[in-house]
């Protein structure tokens, strides 16, 4: 079918609105199947182990640069007007906001993303670590919380335009960062066979970062296609979330657009997968899954999301991809976040209970 005849069958908006979908579904399905998880990466890595969750992390963002840059070095791709690049934008938020990010998916066991991939596959810690994580979400962007975030996010600033790109101030061009995506994509499936990572599980890390680079070209294939207003974007999840979840109790209709068919379609493919994989299942809270726990991580990933302008798929891969100096800012500020506290929380203070409880309670 043409894009014509699409246009007139749905409308601009639904036609908008359907590209999410389905990229969200794909999304969705890849996710799942491969198991991909900045939190599981991380905690793999900040115990001294580069092993097979680092790799698939690896290989899904690598995948994600190379496809978005090789779209934009083809002329395919244009993302000068996108806001990661155009905007201004926060350093402090990235650093700050990242932090917290990092420390809130440590606690939540996975980020906004990877909760919501859960929560389609029947974790009911996840969906209520989900919704914790977009309530706290919509109160930093709009509600009693966002004179805070902006109190923050503009301690440290920086222009749109090459103050925010990162080719830019490394002096490198457009060809640099595509063979930055390709030598660490070689890199990463290095890591895949050595790990003896399945060949589907790689197939399903490609696909996310796949669906990331296939977002920014949709977008900006409708921005220029439509009389409508599209932006030019990608996958991310923190104010997609929001927006959805607050226009559904707020109001009758929702606006057609790129985020309203991309968060369900990510719940729809991840059930999918998990149906047909029979992985389907219901998993609640208990005594070593406590529920305090979880919703202090979600609502540090709730504002930290939001202050460093996305999630780990939001502002790390999908900023990241276009060498937005702040996504990669966030990355490391979400990496370090993620280690410190999986080495105090998780290592040392475990460690140490264990420690005082045989001491209290010794073996008879």
């Amino acid at each position: 079918m043409s894009i014509d005849r699409l246009f007139e069958v749905f409308g601009e908006g639904g036609v908008v609105t359907l590209g999410g979908l389905t990229i969200g579904i794909l999304f969705g399905i890849f996710a799942q199947r491969s198991r991909f998880c900045m939190r599981s990466a991380v905690v793999e890595f900040s115990r001294g182990h580069i092993g097979p969750k680092m790799a698939v992390w690896l290989l899904a963002f690598f995948a994600t640069i190379a496809g978005t840059q090789a779209l934009i070095a083809t002329g395919l791709l244009d993302v000068s007007e996108a806001r990661q690049l155009a905007s201004r934008g926060s350093l402090s938020g990235a650093i700050i906001g990242g932090l917290m990010f990092g420390a809130g998916m440590i606690f939540a066991r996975g980020c906004a993303s990877r909760l919501l991939v859960l929560s389609a596959n029947g974790n009911l810690r996840a969906l209520l670590s989900g919704l914790v994580l977009t309530i706290v979400a919509q109160a930093s962007l709009r509600g009693g919380l966002s004179p805070f975030r902006e109190t923050l996010w503009g301690l440290w600033t920086v222009d749109g335009g090459q103050s925010r790109d990162l080719m830019a101030i490394l002096g490198l061009d457009g060809n640099a960062a595509l063979v930055i995506g390709l030598a660490g994509l070689v890199l990463a499936l290095y890591l895949i066979i050595r790990n003896k990572v399945s060949a589907w599980v790689a197939v399903g890390a490609v696909g996310v970062g796949s669906m990331i680079a296939a977002g920014w070209y949709f977008t900006y294939f409708m921005s220029y296609t439509t009389f409508a207003t599209v932006p030019v974007k990608s996958i991310s999840f923190i104010g997609p979330s929001a927006d959805t979840l607050m226009g559904l109790i707020n109001q009758p209709t929702l606006p057609l657009g790129f985020d309203l068919g991309l968060v369900p379609g990510v719940f729809a493919g991840s059930f999918i997968a998990a149906f047909l994989a029979h992985e389907l299942k219901f998993e609640c809270f208990g005594d070593s899954r406590p529920m305090p726990r979880y919703l202090f991580g979600a609502s540090l990933m709730g504002f930290g999301g939001m202050l460093a302008g996305g999630c780990a798929v939001g502002a790390v891969m999908t900023g990241g991809a276009v060498f937005a100096v702040t996504a990669w800012v966030a990355l490391v500020s979400m990496w370090a976040g993620g280690g410190i506290t999986d080495y105090l929380f998780e290592r040392r203070f475990k460690k140490a209970k264990t420690q005082l409880a045989r001491i209290l309670l010794p073996a008879e």
